[in-house]
């Protein structure tokens, strides 16, 4: 297996697999009556949990203000939007395999971004890339109006 399907596997088919059963977590989680404060707080421990086990992976401790202020900023994006899918779960009872197809078409948002701010536009098909995206776009839509 080549390096880039290694890499493909690693950071993209295995985290869908694991983002897909987070999410059957999340609506487990409101059904078992979880208010959203403890809903995130658990969810953090979660997180401190798998930063242990990818020191044990990755021992190495490297950082500065600016990368550091990056991934601040990851996580309170990240939890900002848990907890708007969990108040969709809770308050509106909305089925998670609704929600899960429209809040993974984030994958959008970071193509179009990525593209601007790392210039990756140079880096991949244009036709092949607006395809994938209006593809997840229909999927998305298809699956959260069934």
């Amino acid at each position: 297996m080549t390096k880039s399907y290694l890499g493909i596997l690693i950071g993209g088919l295995i985290p869908a697999i694991l983002f897909g059963i987070s999410g059957v977590c999340q609506k487990a989680a409101t059904r078992a009556g979880i208010s959203l404060p403890p809903y995130i707080l658990f969810i953090s421990l979660g997180v401190m949990t798998g930063t242990a086990f990818a020191w044990l992976l990755i021992p190495e401790i490297k950082v500065n203000l600016k990368s550091g202020g990056f991934a601040a900023v990851i996580g309170l994006l990240w939890a900002i939007g848990m907890t708007l899918v969990g108040f969709a779960l809770m308050r509106y009872n909305v089925p998670i395999s609704k929600l899960a197809p429209l809040y993974n078409m984030n994958t959008l948002v970071a193509v179009v971004l990525s593209m601007l701010i790392f210039a990756e536009w140079k880096e991949v098909n244009p036709y092949t890339l607006i395809t994938g995206a209006l593809l997840i776009i229909i999927g998305g839509t298809l699956v959260a109006n069934s």
